[in-house]
């Protein structure tokens, strides 16, 4: 038996409750051509920014490194578009029990530079991910195989420095012939193999464990495409990729190439669009909001995916540390008007969020017990800022900076956060910005923001834990901000180990009531894509988690 779940639910509430649009969705065309015709050798150009790490696929968990690499790998599974986990290169995962599982990997295929891809592949790609020392964003994605703790050793309460791991490789990861491997997982969790489709998971050529700097530079893969030529990555200009003949996959590319330009500011970039000089872009100004339908009428879509914004709090800040930390986050979360917000700078394309999660994702609840600090009240928001002044002032000459970054169009709905603050608190805010999402990146995981920063979160699988766990989980990979809490682990720690998927989400809810305790980001609204594309291409459409399949779209 095969223990892998699927979103039975994705998109429903999210689509009924934003009532988009998808015109252009699955390829609109202004000269009325076939959606299927094109030009399968022509390259097509879209939006990006220069990604944070080396193209390394446990390295990379931000969206602009994450595109090339999912364009640029496959794994044992893929997600088709509403979600569903489909074997790619696996044949069969099999468990008995959800704790130990037998990976059968298909034979037969090639990295493109004509090394096999075996499951050895895999093995060794995990092995290395999982190992501190290799320092991998990703490695907590591997925290449920067995050894894991052996692999990863991490610094504990009082200790000074963090000690040298035990173990080279994971216990419960064994390599038994070419095609097979053997998982053995910490404890039963039936869902496990719904995550081996995340990039995280992606098998690697030898050459990547031998040299990773040089690799993560000019990476080689097995997906549907492959770098261009040596030097590909023009860092800050942009990323050549060209179709990998040789691929047999789900996602057989129908274009001759990617190439990514990278923008500091969204708005040149939809000029390009409307002149044909770039493609398409899922990032758009966001006074462009107003005008995309009517400014591309056959060439957008409007379209739910799984993922959200928050505005996360640093917890080194010792302003919002201790009971007067926890009553100025209640304040600022009430204080900030979600409804008006999404309705005037965001023109209906965001809701306003009422858990941690999505509503694009199954087992979403929108009363979650707590949930209510998420509603605006200026005057509840005032008294519990009083109440914080009256434990530790505020400094009386600061001003609470919020940090985004210019490349994806978060300017006007920072300005209008920090104006609820300034009307409702009575405190000065202001919009800290920065021209890359990796330097925010870089300065989050350093922990030396001066304020707060907005986040956002793109699933890597359709899950309530994939919300939970990578993000605010203690050490986990995405929990930049530090944010740790014993009850909360545990609560995730029992839903992994459910035995049915409702138990499971039970327990994530629970975890959830924790947070609306302890707030260590504030959750803002669900995500919508917005996607236009230029009068050169066609078969333009978005999946379950916002990601553009690039390798669908047709150039005539």
């Amino acid at each position: 038996m095969r223990f892998a779940r699927t979103s039975k639910a994705l998109g429903i509430v999210a689509i009924a409750a934003l009532a988009l649009t998808g015109c252009g969705a699955g390829g609109g065309s202004n000269d009325g051509a076939s959606q299927s015709a094109g030009d399968p050798s022509k390259v097509i150009t879209a939006y990006s920014n220069e990604p944070q790490n080396p193209l390394l696929p446990a390295n990379t968990n931000e969206v602009y490194g994450g595109r090339v690499v999912e364009l640029l790998f496959e794994g044992l599974t893929s997600y088709d578009p509403s979600g569903q986990s489909v074997n790619a290169l696996a044949e069969s995962i099999e468990s008995p029990d959800g704790q130990n599982y037998t990976i059968k990997v298909k034979s037969g295929t090639k990295f493109t530079n004509g090394e096999e891809v075996t499951a050895k592949s895999f093995v060794d790609a995990w092995n290395f991910a999982a190992l501190s020392t290799n320092a991998q964003a990703n490695s907590s994605f591997f925290e449920s195989i067995e050894g894991y703790d052996a692999v990863s050793a991490t610094k504990k309460e009082g200790e000074t420095e963090v000690p040298a791991p035990t173990s080279q490789t994971l216990s419960g990861l064994v390599l038994k012939d070419d095609t097979t491997i053997e998982v053995k997982l910490t404890q039963p969790e039936a869902d496990w193999p719904l995550r081996l489709g995340y990039t995280a998971f992606m098998p690697l050529p030898s050459q990547a464990i031998a040299d990773p700097k040089a690799y993560g530079e000019n990476p080689v893969g097995n997906g549907p495409y492959k770098m261009a030529k040596e030097g590909a990555w023009q860092h800050d200009s942009q990323i050549e990729l060209v179709k990998n003949e040789d691929y047999a996959g789900p996602r057989e590319a129908k274009n001759g190439g990617v190439t990514f330009k990278f923008y500091t500011d969204p708005a040149p970039a939809y000029t390009d669009i409307q002149a044909n000089n770039l493609d398409v872009t899922d990032v758009l100004p966001t006074n462009a909001l107003k005008t995309y339908t009517t400014d591309f009428p056959e060439n957008h879509l409007n379209k739910p995916y799984a993922g959200n914004s928050t505005l996360n709090i640093p917890g080194y800040l010792p302003e919002f540390q201790g009971e007067a930390g926890k009553l100025r986050r209640q304040a600022i979360s009430m204080a900030i008007n979600r409804d008006e917000i999404t309705k005037v700078i965001f023109s209906g394309t965001r809701i306003p969020a009422k858990d941690f999660t999505s509503p694009a994702v199954d087992g979403y609840n929108d009363n979650v017990a707590g949930s209510e600090v998420l509603k605006f009240d200026a005057a509840k928001a005032k008294e519990a800022w009083d109440k914080a002044n009256a434990i530790s002032p505020w400094p009386a000459d600061k001003t609470l900076q919020l940090a985004y970054n210019t490349d994806g169009g978060n300017k006007e709905w920072i300005d209008a956060v920090a104006n609820n603050l300034k009307n409702n608190l009575g405190i000065q805010a202001e919009g800290q910005p920065f021209a890359k999402f990796a330097e925010i990146l870089d300065l989050r995981k350093a922990q030396t923001l001066p304020g707060f920063t907005r986040a956002g979160w793109q699933a890597d699988y359709p899950s309530l834990y994939n919300f939970l766990g990578p993000l605010l989980k203690t050490g986990a990979s995405a929990n930049y901000e530090g944010y740790s809490n014993p009850e909360f682990d545990k609560l995730l720690d029992e839903g992994l180990g459910a035995k049915s998927t409702d138990d499971a989400n039970a327990k994530f809810t629970e975890a959830q009531e924790i947070l609306f305790q302890d707030l260590p980001n504030l959750p803002l609204w669900y995500s919508a894509r917005q996607v236009v594309w230029s009068q050169n291409v066609t078969n333009v459409d978005s999946g379950w988690n916002g990601v553009i399949q690039y390798y669908n779209i047709t150039a005539k």
